[in-house]
């Protein structure tokens, strides 16, 4: 019982201080890894595939997928209620408190400050994720001060080039793309 209440409570954190979406989330979950004996680094690479291949938020789906790894049906309602919890009562109270203080200069800059904190949670988390996926990196281990892949930085741009100039694509040829390389590569 007590492992579903921490469970619950690093998952209510995580959700109220991932700002930004699920790949926001992926920090709180890098240091789940750590303290707890839910899931290894190499399951949370798969959480991440298999959530964004997922219907539904990713953050939501992370949660989930995290949860009943670690206690079955019970421990994925657990963890999602306590992922979800905080927005819901974010939500409730700054839609109540919005109007009010709508044309609000240090509202305004709140929320211009938000933006730069939800990009860099982000941006971290695909750097987590793009080590783990392409090299296989145990990126949760390593003194990253001590690591700098120019090879790994030089794909990474190529890839979001070609993202960016092929935009008229539908995502799920990615998607699709992306599996089958998975697939041979692993051959």
């Amino acid at each position: 019982m007590l492992e579903y209440v921490i469970l619950f409570i690093e998952f209510f954190k995580t959700g109220l201080f991932a700002v930004g979406g699920g790949l926001a989330t992926l920090p709180f979950l890098k240091a789940m890894i750590g303290k707890y004996t839910w899931f290894t680094a190499e399951e949370l690479t798969n959480m991440i595939a298999i959530s964004e291949s997922t219907p539904g938020p990713m953050g939501v789906n992370m949660a989930t997928y995290a949860g009943y790894h670690m206690g079955g049906i019970a421990g994925a309602l657990t963890a999602t209620i306590g992922l979800i919890t905080p927005s819901i009562i974010t939500i409730i109270l700054v839609s109540k408190i919005l109007d009010k203080f709508r044309k609000s200069k240090t509202v305004q800059n709140a929320f211009y400050a938000l933006r730069p904190t939800s990009a860099g949670l982000i941006i971290g988390a695909m750097l987590d994720v793009f080590l783990m996926a392409m090299f296989h990196l145990d990126y949760w281990n390593v003194d990253m001060r001590k690591f700098f892949n120019l090879p790994a930085i030089g794909l990474f741009m190529i890839f979001s080039i070609f993202i960016w100039k092929w935009d008229k694509i539908h995502p799920i040829f990615f998607i699709i793309a992306g599996a089958l390389l998975g697939m041979a590569f692993s051959l």
